[in-house]
């Protein structure tokens, strides 16, 4: 008979799979960079990548709480998140448009960041492991300002260059 799966299990599950999309994030985020026009977004993606290796070691940190070797798990979502944002690096390239295509692709992935940390630190809450439960907060707390910053740019700029280059 199958071994009854827990909510620790289902943590550790989903603690390789985000582990897995943070490590393919920073391999993406020079790829981005590089396609931006802006230097404003060039720079927030230099920050971005700079604070995902933050996120990679705090992982490894929640891995060595629960006891368990850090390692990823295929995550499909975030494959199809960054496949997206290379078909709009692709599709959108040398136009007005390209800038505000590149913020939508890494709120995107912002996103689905956001929704599994939420979800990590409520279960390490539940399991009463509150050294990760904060570790995972703290993670959060940088991907939700991130995502803040990639609305501003977006109002400031983006937004509208890829729109009035359009009307001319």
């Amino acid at each position: 008979m199958a071994k009854e799966k827990t909510l620790e299990d289902l943590f550790h599950d989903t603690l390789k799979d985000i582990y897995y999309a943070e490590r393919k994030i920073l391999k993406a985020l020079p790829k981005m960079k590089r396609a931006a026009q802006s230097e404003d977004l060039k720079a927030a993606f230099d920050k971005h990548r700079q604070e995902t290796e933050g996120h990679v070691d705090r992982l490894q940190q929640v891995f060595e709480i629960l006891g368990k070797r850090a390692q990823g798990k295929t995550c499909d979502a975030i494959e199809g998140i960054i496949s997206e944002g290379e078909e709009i690096i692709d599709e959108f390239k040398d136009t007005a448009a390209l800038d505000a295509g590149l913020i939508s692709a890494a709120q995107a992935v912002e996103h689905y960041e956001i929704t599994r940390y939420g979800t990590l630190k409520r279960w390490a809450t539940e399991l009463g492991m509150a050294e990760a439960a904060k570790l995972l907060d703290a993670t959060l707390q940088e991907e939700t300002k991130t995502d803040g910053e990639l609305t501003k740019l977006a109002d400031s700029f983006a937004n509208e260059r890829a729109k009035a280059r359009q009307a001319a």
